[in-house]
């Protein structure tokens, strides 16, 4: 090497020494072990940890590294322009004891949400009115002492990240297992990213309420009796604020057992111990005041659990959506649920809401439970408006009660919208009602053993186009039943003459 070069390169080298040099006085890294934390998983480590993320805070910011060890602790404060690095080994337990827990904070109000909604401070990990926030690293976070509800008086905690008001947080890598009634909730928060997560949990695994500006990708969450990856609205914040541009995509979503995921078990026993199907999915709603605009969801798997699921059903507007590339397998209700209801849990000035401009693309389900179809339903007088359907494969268990084929089905229209509400629908495939502009094509619904219901009915259904659709059934079965429509065209359907319906208040296909 020349003589030149050498001296370029020694310089070089130096300036990098100084720079580590320089970090490590100014403490960039603040390590909890230095501020006494144990990380045996016996003695509480929460006053370390809290120490630590003050220093580097009142530094400016920088990041608070776990290293491998068992931290026990109750509520961990966050603060803005702080990192917390939990590496390889490293598990942040939520304590058994409540009282080393904040508890919950007064509310704005508590009337028109769920008490999960209406508290953040009662959380393990918790933040407000912070900005560039990050929890990242390759351990895990276990919410031991965290409870899975709560009510007003009832002062554990319930959250394992909870974050309000709160804007630039990214949360990535991580692990969480039994997060308590949300592993995440993040309440206001905008521009949100949540990546490469592994949930394991006991009730909803991601809650994102009056969010804007998030993108969720590359996580795989399993929550057997509640929701996976869940839209909300809330009035939690005092007012109505819509979650929108939200993207969620390339993630993965169960029932299995509690801690069956990350064990990597993926035991199925909870049908056989409960009542219910497991839950496990994707959900709008039900919180739905604020509304939910802009929405992409694509590329996720569904695993024994319930289907998908658009809800408004508080006065909220729910449009914008587009839903594509989703394979689903062992679903327990309607693969396909959209719903505009009318519970109106919100300020009495509140009208009802609309459901509108929606496309559900390219979807696959098997083996899915016979109840409820994909099932799709406005309000008499409140349309679900410019729904598109397209390249859908749908295939069903079969075997539904013959004898539901004239049943007249409730409206709910005040009840709380959960498809298995309905019991055993009269059509095995699509049911769909109060509905204007509908286009539907390259349908395919069939059943793994005989059915006698209908593919297809269509009530109160105003404007349709379907073609390519190729529908099983039994013989002497109609294709469709229709009800109380108007101009429905349907073509090139498998067993089904091209039509035009200009009117029709009873008619069979």
């Amino acid at each position: 090497m020349k003589l030149k070069s050498k001296i370029l390169f020694l310089s070089g080298l130096a300036v990098i020494l100084s720079f580590m040099v320089n970090a490590q006085k100014q403490n960039i890294m603040f390590n909890v072990k230095d501020f006494g934390a144990r990380g045996d998983g016996i003695g509480l480590d929460g006053i370390a940890i809290n120490k630590a993320i003050d220093e580097a805070a009142n530094a400016g910011g920088g990041t608070v590294y776990f290293p491998a060890g068992n931290y026990l602790s109750g509520s961990i404060h966050l603060k803005s322009n702080i990192c917390l690095y939990i590496d390889q080994g490293a598990t942040l337990i939520a304590a058994s004891d409540s009282t080393e827990f904040d508890k919950p904070e007064k509310s704005v109000n508590d009337i028109y949400q769920d008490y999960g909604h209406s508290h953040w401070h009662n959380s393990f990990i918790w933040g407000e009115n912070l900005h560039d926030v990050s929890i990242i690293g390759t351990g895990k976070i276990w919410g031991k002492g965290l409870v899975r509800s709560g009510r007003n008086g009832d002062v554990r905690p319930n959250k394992a990240i909870s974050l309000l008001l709160c804007r630039n947080v990214i949360i990535k890598d991580i692990s969480i297992l039994h997060g308590g009634w949300f592993a995440i909730l993040a309440t206001g928060v905008d521009n949100l990213t949540i990546d490469n997560l592994k949930v394991d949990t006991n009730r909803d695994g991601f809650d994102i309420d009056c969010c804007k500006n998030v993108r969720v990708s590359n996580c795989t969450v399993n929550s057997p009796s509640d929701d996976g990856i869940c839209l909300k609205s809330s009035f939690g914040l005092g007012y109505s604020k819509s979650t929108e541009n939200v993207t969620i995509t390339n993630c993965q979503v169960s029932g299995y057992d509690e801690g069956t995921l990350l064990d990597g078990t993926f035991k199925r026993n909870y049908a056989k111990d409960s009542d219910h199907h497991p839950v496990g999915r994707i959900k709008f709603g039900t919180e739905s005041n604020g509304g939910f605009k802009n929405i992409t969801i694509s590329n996720c798997v569904f695993e024994y659990c319930r289907g998908l699921a658009l809800e408004t059903v508080d006065g909220a507007l729910l449009e914008d959506v587009t839903i594509s590339n989703i394979t689903m397998r062992d679903i327990g209700n309607a693969p396909i649920f959209v719903r505009l209801g009318a519970r109106m849990r919100g300020p009495d000035t509140i009208p009802i809401g609309a459901c509108r401009r929606i496309i559900l693309n390219n979807i696959i389900a098997y083996n899915v439970d016979y109840g409820q179809g994909a099932l799709i339903s406005g309000l008499q007088g409140h349309d679900i408006e410019d729904l598109q359907m397209s390249n859908i494969r749908i295939y069903y268990k079969g075997g539904g009660p013959k004898d539901s084929v004239n049943r007249m089905v409730p409206e709910y229209e005040k009840e709380y919208p959960e498809p298995d509400r309905w019991k055993v629908m009269p059509s095995y495939g699509f049911y769909i009602r109060h509905v204007k502009n509908l286009k539907m094509h390259d349908i395919q619904v069939s059943f793994l053993n005989d059915d006698y219901r209908p593919p297809f009915i269509l009530d109160d259904v105003e404007g349709a186009i379907l073609y390519d659709i190729q529908a099983e059934k039994e013989n002497g079965v109609s294709h469709f039943i229709l009800k109380n429509v108007k101009d429905i065209n349907i073509s090139r359907s498998e067993g089904v003459k091209d039509v035009v319906v200009k009117s029709a208040e009873n008619k069979s296909l």
